[in-house]
């Protein structure tokens, strides 16, 4: 058999994807490795703690990992990744917490020596009090805390203290609703049997699969009062017209909570912005107490892998309720997954998007990647400025918009979306053009109708900036240019693909363009990573101007 993989001592795998066998393998990999690197011909996979700790969450064991890496290897494994992937999954498991009492919880080292290591470390010393045999009394309080500062020493805590329901909610999805198999197999991964230890967790699906369809699943099971967190005003109004379309709740039971409207009701959709909003820097966060003061027994955090820091916080005070994180990635350019892990829950369910393309649940697309010239007078300017500067010469070449001219005028009959970073730079392309725009500033009635405009067909082509990466609902839209990006931005780059995956007759294409030999070209290697984990390829083309 064709082995395309090679295990090296540092616990990195370089993936032959030339090999007849190639597709196979990244597919085991990806349930225990993460992505680093995938350039033309070799993928470098790492294994690292957490992903050992997610693929351990779901009952993945150390022997199966072994196993996969003993099937795909050309040469014999290095006794130190051997010894890495044993040692690493057996901690977690090993710190267990649990209930003491009503107000005490009590935390449990299976090892003699991770007791000996945690009742030494001083950055616990205020959160754990030694109790009997290998254990600690926390806090009530401290649930979250403790969580997170274990994760940071390595250990992963598995949470069994009960979950407590809230107010009874009286639900039901629609007779006429029917749910895809891995929707339904990603809500039974999640709440299991309800017992100790299941009822949170992150499903990862990809943009256009149904993750909201996942969240009302779980809903409909769990019947309690729900807040749905959501990164805008146009993803919170999308899961109200959802909520009502497909359950039985009515709209007296469905409330916003945004920067324009304040109802909470059994149901409530807030937005991640007005629970961070404060009047100044030593301010409280006067909203939080949506959070902590009503009887919630199911959280929803849409697009999870954007938790802001005060909400990461106050999460942590909410480890007693049913709770759901939903994204197309949990890959987060400030190394906080592990803080997603501890607070919100472990990776419970994950399929790779060339899975749901193939079985036809979501588009089929074709990446491209167009790369020009900087206009010679521009040379001297991007030659002389510092590195930041540079990149915003590169994204804002004046060339990219005979390009964009050339792709609209070659595709007449997509749906089209122009997405950038940069707000001067789509206001030119709109001056040009005379296609609308959404933007940071446009009010939110308007961003509502001309996503409506757009859904119906009214207008072809619109131009957005980055309010429109996270979790807007565009079916129709096939093909996406994007013309500048938040540097090397992996999760970036897989939500603006998002935006063309609706399932639809015709296939999508998501075109990037960057200026040559800048250091735009760069940073489009790092976004690129997470689509060709997921496999996607890209073509790259030079196009002379």
């Amino acid at each position: 058999m064709d082995r395309p993989l090679v295990v090296q001592s540092d616990r990195t795998l370089l993936l032959d994807i030339h090999s007849s066998n190639a597709e196979e393998c990244r597919a085991d990999l990806i349930v225990f490795t993460e992505l680093i690197k995938s350039p033309e011909h070799v993928h470098t996979y790492e294994i690292t703690a957490l992903s050992l700790w997610n693929a351990c969450s779901s009952g993945y064991s150390a022997k199966k990992a072994i196993e996969t890496l003993e099937k795909w290897s050309r040469f014999d494994i290095p006794q130190t990744v051997l010894f890495f992937i044993e040692d690493t999954a057996s901690r977690f498991g090993s710190i267990l917490l649990d209930e003491l009492d009503e107000n005490t919880l009590l935390l449990t080292c299976k090892k003699d020596l991770y007791y000996r290591q945690l009742a030494s470390e001083k950055s616990l010393s205020t959160l754990l009090t030694p109790y009997s045999g290998n254990s600690f009394t926390v806090p009530l309080l401290y649930r979250g805390e403790v969580k997170v500062r274990l994760i940071k020493l390595g250990f992963p805590v598995d949470d069994l203290v009960p979950l407590k329901k809230g107010e009874e909610l009286s639900l039901d999805l629609k007779d006429n609703f029917v749910a895809r198999e891995y929707q339904i197999t990603a809500v039974n991964a999640l709440l299991g049997n309800m017992e100790k230890g299941t009822g949170y967790g992150n499903i990862v699906l990809p943009c256009g699969s149904g993750k909201t369809i996942v969240g009302l699943i779980a809903l409909s099971r769990l019947k309690t009062n729900t807040l749905i967190l959501c990164p805008n005003v146009v993803s919170v109004h999308q899961w109200i017209r959802e909520i009502l379309d497909k359950t039985t709740l009515t709209e007296n039971e469905v409330g916003e909570y945004s920067g324009e409207v304040k109802n909470i009701k059994p149901v409530t959709v807030c937005t991640y912005q007005v629970l961070t909003w404060r009047e100044n820097v030593e301010a409280d966060f006067k909203h939080f107490k949506l959070l902590s003061e009503y009887n919630w027994g199911f959280v929803i955090y849409d697009e999870v892998h954007m938790l802001p820091a005060p909400v990461f916080k106050i999460t942590s005070s909410l480890q007693s309720v049913y709770r759901l994180g939903l994204t197309a990635t949990l890959v987060r350019e400030d190394g906080r997954e592990d803080e997603v892990f501890s607070l919100v829950g472990p990776k419970r369910y994950d399929v790779p998007w060339s899975v749901l393309e193939k079985q036809g649940f979501i588009a089929k697309a074709y990446c491209h990647e167009i790369r020009i010239d900087l206009p010679e007078e521009l040379e001297v300017e991007y030659a002389l400025a510092k590195n930041r500067e540079k990149y915003r010469i590169a994204s804002e070449n004046p060339n990219k918009i005979k390009i964009v001219k050339q792709l609209v005028e070659e595709h007449p009959d997509d749906r089209i979306l122009i997405i950038g970073q940069y707000i001067d730079q789509l206001e030119e392309i709109r001056k040009n053009f005379g296609w609308p725009i959404i933007t940071g500033s446009s009010a939110n009635k308007k961003r509502d109708q001309l996503y409506d405009d757009f859904r119906s067909g009214k207008e072809r082509i619109l131009i957005v900036s980055k309010v429109a990466n996270f979790a807007i609902d565009l079916p129709d839209a096939s093909m996406a240019i994007q013309v500048s990006g938040t540097f090397g931005s992996r999760q970036e780059e897989a939500q603006r693909l998002g935006r063309i995956l609706r399932p639809k007759e015709r296939d999508s294409h998501f075109y990037t363009i960057i200026t040559k030999f800048s250091s735009e070209e760069e940073f489009a290697l790092n976004r690129q990573k997470f689509l060709s984990e997921q496999g996607y390829s890209y073509t790259v083309e030079n196009i002379k101007i």
